[in-house]
């Protein structure tokens, strides 16, 4: 005997929520009803999935394992129905899109209305986070697809170019690094280097292209900001100097603050932004007419 799609549901849904009353909740069912699905889930594969307390509940080493497998299963039965539903007519009904929140406010705003002109039955549902952590969703199946920022690591996952997109470096307004055209990496040393806050991968995009590791930069511990908007400020006062993306500079994010911008040379540095998908996924071909569109809108 097999566990069914609603026992492994049960069982996710309580490992996300830590009871089973707001587990039950979120399933649309009683107490009970979620109790006695997850029981019978311990029954067919022989193992205790949680150990259960007055302050919840805590997955065992089976129930942990289960709840991993159960994630790609759920996944993969919500990509079977979507893809029956929409069958012949891609981009209709719901997708839910994951976006970082370094291209989010450059890049969406000129694309949305193209994708409702042309996919009007499409139900778009966005949600803005960091890279790993939208990558852990689109593999879990809570996305159906994200548009980021490579280099990262995306092994399990396929993607789609939308765009290259230059890394410049921004100074307070009348640097003395501003008299050139242009910049050498090398001469960003002994500037002080403010960047994004750990968890962003611009931060480790920025740091490579300075040839720093991935956890140095010349700034203070704990001496970063958590938006582009905040970092241009604080360059604009003078506190340091740092690496933009080309597309929210000519979005027009640097325009409000005393920042002046110049390209780097040699001109090696850049992210790749592109949509990605899980691999095998039957989002496959709404992915790549995403990535058409976000690359028909790429500034």
């Amino acid at each position: 005997m097999l566990p069914t799609l609603r026992q492994l549901q049960y069982l996710k849904l309580l490992a996300q929520h830590g009871s089973f009353s707001r587990a039950a909740e979120a399933a649309h069912v009683t107490q009970p009803t979620l109790s006695a699905g997850v029981q019978e889930l311990e029954r067919i594969l022989g193992a205790s999935m949680v150990d259960r307390n007055r302050s919840g509940v805590i997955l065992t080493a089976a129930g942990a394992e289960a709840v991993a497998r159960a994630g790609a299963i759920l996944a993969q039965a919500e990509d079977l129905v979507q893809a029956c539903r929409s069958a012949g007519q891609p981009l209709e009904g719901r997708l839910r899109l994951g976006v970082i929140p370094t291209v989010a406010p450059f890049l969406l705003p000129s694309a949305l209305p193209i994708l409702r002109t042309r996919f009007p039955r499409l139900r778009l549902f966005l949600r803005e986070d960091m890279t790993q952590r939208l990558i852990a969703d689109l593999k879990s199946g809570l996305l159906d697809a994200t548009l980021i920022a490579l280099p990262y690591d995306v092994s399990g996952l396929e993607w789609a170019h939308v765009s290259h997109d230059d890394l410049l470096a921004a100074f307070p307004s009348g640097h003395a690094l501003c008299a050139s055209p242009t910049v050498s990496a090398g001469a960003l040393d002994g500037e002080n280097l403010i960047l994004l806050e750990d968890g962003h991968c611009l931060r480790d995009h920025a740091l490579s292209a300075c040839g720093l590791g991935p956890q140095k930069s010349t700034q203070e511990e704990g001496f970063a900001a958590t938006s582009l908007a905040t970092l241009v400020q604080m360059v604009g006062s003078g506190l340091g100097v740092t690496l933009l993306p080309a597309m929210a500079v000519q979005a027009g994010l640097a325009r409000a603050a005393q920042v002046d911008v110049r390209p780097l040379k040699p001109d090696l540095a850049s992210r790749e932004i592109v949509v990605a998908w899980r691999a095998g996924s039957t989002r496959a071909t709404e992915g790549r007419l995403l990535a058409e569109v976000f690359a028909g809108r790429a500034v």
